[in-house]
């Protein structure tokens, strides 16, 4: 990785992990729908000029159902999940959670597609699920400040955006193959907006929203999701997916800086405990900790 490659990937994983802090800072004024709508919608806002300049139209246009379903189910629901999770959990715990994204996409991969991992994979799926496990549960007791989410539904929610995750990586694989990486994230935050237009403006806050929030929402589409896809797209271009895929160690560190140093929220034992487990077990099961790796599945974009 040249010097350049290398500052890139860091300012990705700084700006996914970015994206719990800022999805906890708007959360509870905005809501899930209307948070998640404004994010996919500035992201699609800022994607669409650059895939009318690539010239990539024609494979919108030629694939835009299996593109459409990618907008929600790797957009939209997991985007609604983690904001749902915002209430409750820390920036740095979601960032966590979401580093498990690989493993359930072998998981899904090894139920669909009858790909079954070697010894050392089917380790790390066990040491990742584990530490996930661990981690939900040691929060299971604790009470949360919102009226409805509890801490337990909290992880279930990062959980369940993760499989999505996995789902759609998977069939990224299957009907998307080929297609112009531009076209499907355009096409996918578009899809994911339209989907969404509806439930934001029913949902949409009846209390002014403070400034604080509206950045917080500025900056999950425009820097965690629009310019995150640029700079991810540019990685595979440049170093390959393998190389890119390392951000999946950054996400969760940068998670933690950030909502220790914004939001106050120090990492606890149980978190560090679980990270390290997670973490552990995704390097296993993408084959990192081999001296010679199959390439793996790319990572999720949070």
């Amino acid at each position: 990785m040249k010097p350049r490659d290398l500052a890139e990937l860091l300012l990705l994983g700084a700006l996914w992990g970015a994206s719990f802090l800022f999805m906890r800072m708007g959360a509870v004024e905005f809501g899930p729908f209307a948070l998640v709508f404004l994010r996919v919608a500035g992201a699609a806002a800022l994607l669409l000029p650059l895939l009318a300049l690539q010239g990539h139209w024609g494979a919108l246009r030629t694939h835009w159902r299996p593109i459409a379903l990618i907008g929600v189910i790797n957009s939209a629901l997991p985007f609604l999940c983690f904001a749902l999770a915002a209430y409750v959990l820390s920036a740095g715990l979601m960032g966590v959670f979401n580093a498990t994204a690989p493993i359930w996409t072998a998981l899904i991969a090894w139920a669909w597609l009858g790909e079954r991992p070697a010894a050392m994979r089917a380790l790390g799926l066990v040491v990742g699920l584990a530490g996930a496990a661990g981690l939900a549960w040691s929060r299971a007791g604790l009470k949360g400040d919102a009226a409805v989410v509890t801490p337990l539904v909290g992880a279930a929610a990062c959980i369940a955006a993760t499989v999505l995750y996995g789902v759609a990586a998977n069939y990224s694989r299957r009907r998307l193959a080929g297609v112009p990486p531009m076209a499907t994230a355009a096409g996918s935050q578009t899809a994911a907006a339209l989907v969404l237009v509806a439930p934001a403006l029913w949902a949409w806050p009846a209390q002014p929203v403070s400034p604080a929030a509206w950045g917080s929402a500025v900056a999950l589409a425009v820097l965690c999701t629009g310019l995150a896809y640029i700079l991810y797209f540019r990685l595979i271009a440049h170093t390959g997916a393998t190389n890119a895929m390392t951000v999946t160690f950054l996400i969760p560190v940068f998670a933690m800086a950030w909502g220790w140093l914004v939001l106050g929220e120090r990492p606890e034992l149980d978190m560090l405990a679980g990270a390290a487990a997670i973490l552990v077990g995704t390097a296993l099961t993408l084959g990192l900790m081999r001296r010679r790796a199959a390439p793996a599945t790319a990572p999720i974009k949070p």
